[in-house]
């Protein structure tokens, strides 16, 4: 039978028959985009040996769901990518319970790929799920928890079908790193909700939990926030762009942001005349009478001012003794400019004391600082960006490190830990 036939509007069920038996792969996947066939086509040109022929039938809206199991479990992962981006409009309503055979078998189906060992069939399930607010429950628990941020981070951000329960359940379990950060950009997060973010003391999603203007945040919890922003600047813009902040915060926030946040601060159009006045009053005292802030005054270079405030150890130890003080979030808060916050975390994680770390960038020791970043486990590459962003190292004088590997010798490094622990014991701080 010539292929042309394929152009015909209507086809019989013999043509049709004859043509699911053709040599040429591309006549049959031609033949299985169709949305005339009769089901028993369809179903056996799901078993075809062309994986685009079976791809084009698990993309076929028309194809029947008995289909759906066999094409769930194909061995070519764009077979089963195809089928997650269509068998995802048919999910509204299904639940693990179904009656109806061919019902359960797409909820079958639907489970299989939400398990799927290929991240990206995990992934385009996951984003056609969304914003289903039907979606079977059992399925976006599955994604919510996915150990892949690119799959569980939509349904964790946009999901309606989570619970504040289900949420809660899941910040107790640790989730993925940059889950929290897709909860906190929640739409309406609850009361409960966001404690248990701050909870974690993650830096980072606590700060877009703060960005998040729908998020219910206590006073109470805003205040201890308040308390222990002076250290982490990555919540100083978020606390000052929120729009209503708990009485006397306005006046305790001016105590330490930076000159372009005051501005900010003082332009919030909800200060009343005496909280106004009290901003402007210690915006005022901070002011030398050569008008220059003395806050912004350090012995060391400009670039290095987290040498002159207290770094927030105790929060780090907290992080680190819950396995929450990973490579990722010290990346995030270097990028973000938090370097207080980095250099607790090289503190806890090296196990030195903060003197000894403080006389190393003081000393601007490329060296010393390369073996700081080896002491705190930290990979190669990363303790190179610290010598050029926190250590302010001359650009031809950057030890520059490919990947994590390390280009000084381990007992190299060792020794230069040892002379700056020694200078420090000897009083040379």
């Amino acid at each position: 039978m010539s292929p042309e036939i394929l152009n015909q509007k209507n086809l019989s069920y013999e043509q049709a028959k004859e043509l699911a038996r053709h040599a040429d792969p591309r006549v049959r996947q031609k033949l299985a985009a169709r949305e005339d066939l009769k089901p028993e086509i369809l179903y056996y040109l799901a078993e075809d040996s062309s994986a685009e022929v079976r791809k084009t039938v698990a993309r076929n809206k028309a194809a029947p769901r008995q289909t759906d199991i066999l094409l769930a479990k194909d061995n070519d992962a764009s077979v089963r990518s195809g089928l997650a981006a269509k068998i995802a409009r048919v999910a509204p309503g299904l639940t693990a319970d179904e009656q109806d055979k061919a019902r359960r078998a797409t909820y079958e189906a639907l489970d299989l790929l939400a398990k799927d060992q290929i991240t990206k069939v995990r992934q385009i399930l996951s984003e056609a799920l969304k914003n289903v607010a039907n979606a079977p429950p059992e399925v976006i628990r599955t994604l919510a928890t996915d150990s892949a941020l690119e799959v569980c981070a939509p349904i964790l951000e946009f999901s309606p079908v989570l619970t504040d329960e289900d949420l809660l359940e899941i910040i107790a379990a640790t989730p993925t790193q940059g889950g929290l950060n897709a909860i906190s950009k929640r739409a309406n997060v609850s009361e409960s909700v966001a404690d248990a973010i701050v909870g974690t003391n993650d830096v980072s999603a606590v700060a877009d939990l703060l960005s998040n203007d729908s998020a219910q945040i206590r006073e109470a919890t805003l205040d201890d926030l308040i308390n222990r922003a002076p250290d982490i600047k990555l919540w100083h813009a978020p606390l000052v762009g929120r729009q209503k902040l708990p009485k006397g915060a306005a006046t305790r926030l001016a105590h330490f942001l930076a000159d372009n946040m005051l501005d900010a601060l003082q332009a919030r159009a909800d200060l009343d005349a005496d909280t106004l006045s009290a901003v402007k009053a210690v915006v005022q005292r901070r002011i030398g009478d050569d008008g220059i802030d003395k806050i912004q005054i350090k012995e060391v270079d400009a670039a290095q001012d987290f040498l002159s405030v207290e770094p927030p150890i105790t929060m780090v130890k907290r992080m680190y003794e819950n396995n929450k003080l990973d490579t990722g979030v010290i990346v995030k808060a270097l990028n973000s400019g938090d370097h207080s916050f980095v250099f607790a975390a090289l503190v806890v994680r090296s196990g030195l004391d903060p003197m000894v770390a403080k006389r190393i960038f003081i000393e601007k020791s490329a060296k010393g600082i390369m073996a700081l970043a080896w002491k705190a486990q930290l990979p190669g590459k990363m303790a190179t960006h610290l010598q050029q962003r926190m250590g302010r190292i001359a650009p031809s004088e950057v030890i520059k490190a490919t990947g994590d590997a390390y280009p000084m010798k381990n007992d190299e490094m060792t020794w230069q830990i040892e002379f700056f622990t020694d200078l420090c014991s000897k009083g040379a701080v």
